[in-house]
């Protein structure tokens, strides 16, 4: 019965940890949508990213939701499996914002996959630096190094 238990309770704690990647996924995917058909690709993500500032959430609570993301294997996954699913609803609305080319389709998700992931490492080392610094910036940082011309 313990067992049982623990079980539940570690798989509510995954679905409260991950419930709220999907909406926050489609939010911004919505914000992605109204920015200027014209502007980069680059700084419509960095805008739609602000979604997630707006989440009705303390630092305190944030640090420990992030924390606790990141601290364990099956949340870690699930995290990343919920992001996959992001790349999927941003590749789309960044393909028309690049060039003509028989690539398009791939730069959009290489880009949107790379977002992605500068977002997470930010969010990362946020939690490494215990919240203390502003996570776009970190984010900003993130996008420089890859960015930057070879």
């Amino acid at each position: 019965m313990v067992r049982s238990l623990l079980a539940r309770t570690a798989v509510e704690l995954e679905d409260l940890a991950l419930s709220g990647l999907s909406e926050q996924g489609e939010s911004i995917a919505a914000r992605l949508a109204e920015r200027p058909a014209d502007e980069d690709a680059w700084t419509s993500l960095r805008a739609a990213f602000q979604v997630l500032e707006e989440i009705d959430m303390t630092a305190e609570g944030r640090l420990e939701v992030i924390t606790l993301l990141f601290g364990n294997e099956s949340l870690r996954a699930g995290h990343a499996e919920k992001q996959a699913r992001w790349q999927d609803l941003f590749a789309p609305l960044i393909e028309p914002r690049l060039p003509d080319s028989d690539r398009r389709a791939l730069q959009a998700r290489v880009i949107a996959a790379a977002a992605i992931t500068c977002l997470q490492i930010a969010n990362e080392e946020w939690v490494h630096l215990g919240g203390k610094v502003d996570l776009f910036d970190l984010y900003d940082t993130a996008v420089q190094a890859i960015r930057r011309p070879a």
